[in-house]
């Protein structure tokens, strides 16, 4: 079965690669089991291994056998680690390191990826992004989102934009930027309360299906 190549680093092979390589390489502390990187990855188990064979076989990645799972983590000590690594983020990171930044805010119901890096991600062809825009659902405080989006702007390599609207506004769709939103491809990394989690989760799937 063909893979289509990478959309958002051509010198990667393909986007479960990256997908992969971005689970991996975020935090070089944690191993995952073949069954979580597959579910990362949205791909299959034959394509997943042979990705982490590939990754292996080259010392970017380490795997061992714990009774009858299989972990995958990175090797750090690889003389190309950092590199790769700043790659890897630039272009597969946004989804972990965004989560990881803006999880924790109060009044924040849901965070979203959009834009060009979004569409990108799930696929649509087009220029590289320049720069990563999140949208964040709810009645933050407005200092903590501006402070995880420098955090995450820090380690990914990209400038992170970051705007607040309210859970109505996105509810209603009458502001034109919630309209537009909606109209293409997002991503939903971070929600807080199952309701809106469902339904930012229909909407994204019945976006996609549309484009």
């Amino acid at each position: 079965m063909k893979v289509p190549p990478s959309s958002l680093a051509p010198i990667l092979r393909s986007d479960t690669q990256g997908r992969i390589l971005a689970r991996l390489l975020t935090d070089s502390t944690k191993s995952y089991s073949m069954s979580e990187l597959v579910e990362w990855a949205g791909s299959s188990m034959p394509t997943v291994q042979r990705e982490v064979r590939r990754a292996e076989d080259a010392g970017i990645v380490e795997t061992e056998r714990v009774g009858p799972t299989r972990l995958v983590r990175a090797n750090p000590d690889h003389p190309l680690f950092d590199a790769l690594r700043q790659i890897v983020l630039a272009t597969y990171g946004p989804p972990i390191v965004v989560a990881r930044e803006f999880a924790d805010i109060d009044g924040a119901d849901a965070v979203l990826l959009f834009g060009s890096w979004a569409a990108r991600y799930l696929g649509q062809p087009g220029r590289a992004p320049n720069d990563i825009d999140v949208l964040v659902i709810g009645t933050p405080d407005r200092d903590e989102v501006d402070d995880a989006a420098e955090r995450a702007e820090q380690a990914i390599g990209l400038p992170v934009q970051a705007t607040v609207r309210s859970r109505a506004h996105w509810s209603t769709e009458q502001d034109s930027f919630i309209r537009e939103i909606r109209s293409r491809p997002f991503l939903v990394v971070v929600t807080s309360d199952p309701g809106i989690a469902d339904d930012l989760h229909a909407d994204s799937h019945e976006q996609r299906n549309t484009t």
